[in-house]
């Protein structure tokens, strides 16, 4: 199949993530399949297709390589789509990958490489994000980044894949902020013209894991009150686009209503 979405999904806790995401992202593009790699038990409805992990380094670094889709959005358990991705997937007919870079960038976490010394200028890539074809040089790719992510002993995966980007021929593209929004705060500066949000991803959806009394699951949980009416400048400036076709507040809205329906399909 030419385009599809993949989420892999470790433990319970991580499924139900993947639920709220994959139907967020199922109310704005209900054409583009989504497959899930799990351990878990889980059917098929939400999603078009579950495996079961690949044995490899990580569940994710495993499941990337395992897609059946020519062109693959990949996204974390705590992400939400907010718009339609419309032609997201055309960035690939000119690259093999598309990825937005990381936030924090001036941390000694986030500078951090394993075998090579890019400059500040380089930083790493969130690797929550990725949009990538399915073709020999990415597969090569794939198979280099598990390697030198099994050479580096590092518990994260970023700082070989900074390496890996630096010292390859590979031809990627940094995507824009909006399709790995990492930080709400952007959002006081952004106009309704600048930018669409697209794909909130947000460590706030999976607080409840790490202690925190309550769940968050929709976007206007995670914005404090004050950003709220930029919510809604978001929502009528996508009315407004014509290349959105049809209501598109509507859609979010049907959006957020699944996002509180917690029962598994």
């Amino acid at each position: 199949m030419a385009d599809g979405v993949i989420y892999v999904a470790e433990g319970g806790d991580y499924l139900d993530l993947a639920v709220q995401s994959a139907r967020s992202l199922k109310a704005l593009n209900p054409e583009i399949p989504i497959d899930l790699f799990t351990d878990q038990a889980m059917g098929t409805g939400l999603f078009d297709s579950v495996k079961p992990i690949p044995g490899g380094p990580t569940a994710k670094l495993a499941s990337l390589p395992a897609t059946r889709f020519d062109r693959t959005l990949y996204l974390d358990c705590d992400t939400l789509c907010l718009a339609p991705l419309d032609d997201l997937f055309e960035i690939l007919t000119r690259f093999e990958l598309a990825i937005a870079h990381d936030v924090r960038r001036t941390s000694d976490l986030i500078r951090e490489g394993a075998t090579e010394s890019p400059p500040y200028a380089f930083p790493q890539m969130n690797a929550g994000v990725m949009l990538y074809r399915r073709s020999t040089v990415m597969r090569g790719f794939l198979r280099d980044w598990q390697k030198a992510y099994a050479a580096a002993g590092k518990p994260r995966d970023q700082p070989t894949l900074r390496d890996l980007l630096w010292s390859s021929d590979l031809r990627f593209y940094v995507l824009p902020p909006e399709f790995n929004l990492r930080r709400v705060t952007v959002l006081d500066a952004w106009e309704p013209l600048d930018a669409r949000p697209t794909i909130l991803h947000s460590h706030r959806l999976l607080q409840h894991l790490r202690g925190a009394p309550d769940r968050l699951t929709t976007l206007t949980e995670i914005l404090p009150a004050e950003r709220l009416a930029r919510a809604e400048e978001w929502r009528r400036s996508l009315v407004a686009d014509p290349a959105q076709g049809g209501d598109a507040v509507a859609a979010y809205h049907s959006a957020e209503a699944a996002l509180t329906r917690r029962e598994r399909p």
